[in-house]
């Protein structure tokens, strides 16, 4: 499926993507790079960013390359597991992903991403699988 970053944005401008304010930069096959403003609503009840907007930053970056990634035949896909190490995190600035495809098969695509503090820092890694749907 071929979609830009712009196209993406506006797909999940009405979902938790865009409810989170969740911004694909660049999205290419193989590769997709976003960011994340934090504001308050990002922060978990302590004060400090939410582990789940993280997540949802990766996982929708991830989401994202599997959809402009889907091999020939794939009409979509859905998550089968996923895991995340937090090594700190953030209270105000911008955090970016790099997600980046690592298995791209005809049933499954295996997904990383980066997850980086305003400074550039190491936030987390995350890797996902998905399960490549079909109309078949």
């Amino acid at each position: 499926m071929e979609l830009n970053a712009e196209e993406l944005n506006a797909f999940g401008a009405n979902g938790l993507p865009g409810h989170l304010g969740v911004e694909i930069v660049t999205a290419d096959k193989g590769r997709v790079t976003s960011q994340l403003e934090i504001g308050e609503h990002h922060f978990a009840p302590h004060g400090y960013l939410h582990a789940a907007a993280v997540i949802a930053l990766a996982d929708t970056s991830c989401g994202y390359g599997c959809i402009v990634s889907l091999p020939e035949g794939g009409t979509g896909f859905t998550t089968i597991e996923l895991k995340a190490n937090f090594f700190r995190t953030a209270r105000e600035g911008t955090i970016t992903c790099e997600a980046r495809l690592v298995h791209g098969g005809r049933t499954t695509q295996v997904w990383d991403a980066s997850v980086a503090m305003p400074d550039g820092r190491p936030m987390a890694e995350f890797r996902c699988t998905q399960l490549v749907l079909r109309s078949e």
